[in-house]
């Protein structure tokens, strides 16, 4: 929604402005300068990534205008599986861990949490550290580093598509320039003609400058901060699963290693100590609702 209304009010003010100058919007109709500037850039973003790359760029962009980032519920439900987990390892045997972990799908721990069964990476990440848990010879700096290793690669894939994107946005006001250069060759094509109609394209011309500048920092640049902005809250949960389980190997009993996942939630965001602990009473619960 943030995008939508930044949209309107940039379109709003630039063209608003414009016409309160005196400027005329026919002028700034160049359809193809629009094509020449958006095929140009697509076309050279299509040739630098892969079609995986394209496909996740297109989801990403939902995800931005969708706002996707991790609501209390997914804060809680994470919490919640760790909980789970943590005091089940304490108090079961190895074959019943097993059971949560190998199948997650049909496991009453996961299947109480559905934001994080829904996210496979995640519960992937989960149950690969209960299990080197449960094997007993990793000790924690071990365990630390592999994690830090894995959500530096989570993190690099995660934010492909904004590398991508941003990219493309810088390369804008220069494909912009071959826009114009090819509408003043256009112009001075028709060099004999009557002055009125020679500066009508030399100001169509000028448009591909304006629209390459405009693309770049005033609509692809934000856009593409908003994906690094989501994406980067979403690889927080992989964090809290960290910090927790670091903690839980360390030493702390359950309730004070979900504490150490907890503080790495953003103050603005972190669930209450109040409600981890009612969510740990009855998981799933709670009033918080999945996005």
């Amino acid at each position: 929604m943030n995008i939508i209304i930044g949209l309107i009010v940039t379109f709003g003010c630039v063209l608003g402005g414009y016409m309160a100058m005196g400027g005329h919007l026919e002028v700034l109709n160049q359809p193809f300068e629009l094509v020449i500037i958006g095929g140009a850039g697509i076309g050279g973003f299509i040739m630098a990534n892969t079609m995986k790359v394209v496909k996740e760029t297109g989801k990403a962009l939902g995800e931005a205008f969708k706002h996707k980032v991790p609501k209390e519920r997914h804060y809680l439900d994470t919490l919640g599986v760790l909980y789970s987990l943590m005091r089940d390892l304490r108090t079961k045997s190895r074959n019943e861990i097993e059971a949560h972990i190998d199948n997650p799908e049909e496991s009453s721990i996961f299947q109480a949490a559905p934001t994080v069964l829904q996210n496979k990476e995640l519960t992937s990440f989960i149950c690969d550290y209960v299990r080197l848990i449960i094997i007993g010879n990793a000790r924690s700096h071990e365990i630390e580093a592999l994690m830090d290793e894995e959500i530096q690669t989570i993190t690099y894939d995660k934010m492909k598509p904004y590398n991508a994107l941003n990219t493309m946005g810088d390369a804008f006001p220069a494909i912009g320039i071959v826009a114009a250069v090819l509408g003043v060759i256009k112009a001075m094509g028709s060099i004999n003609e009557s002055p009125e109609i020679l500066g009508g394209k030399i100001a169509a011309a000028l448009v591909g400058t304006l629209l390459g500048v405009f693309l770049s920092y005033s609509i692809v640049s934000p856009i593409t901060a908003n994906i690094k902005s989501v994406r980067t809250k979403q690889n927080r949960l992989y964090i809290i699963v960290k910090q927790t389980l670091l903690a839980y190997m360390n030493g702390s009993v359950p309730q004070v290693a979900l504490e150490y996942g907890r503080k790495t939630i953003s103050s603005y965001e972190r669930p209450s100590i109040d409600a981890v602990e009612q969510e740990m009473m009855n998981p799933g619960g709670g009033d918080a609702k999945a996005a």
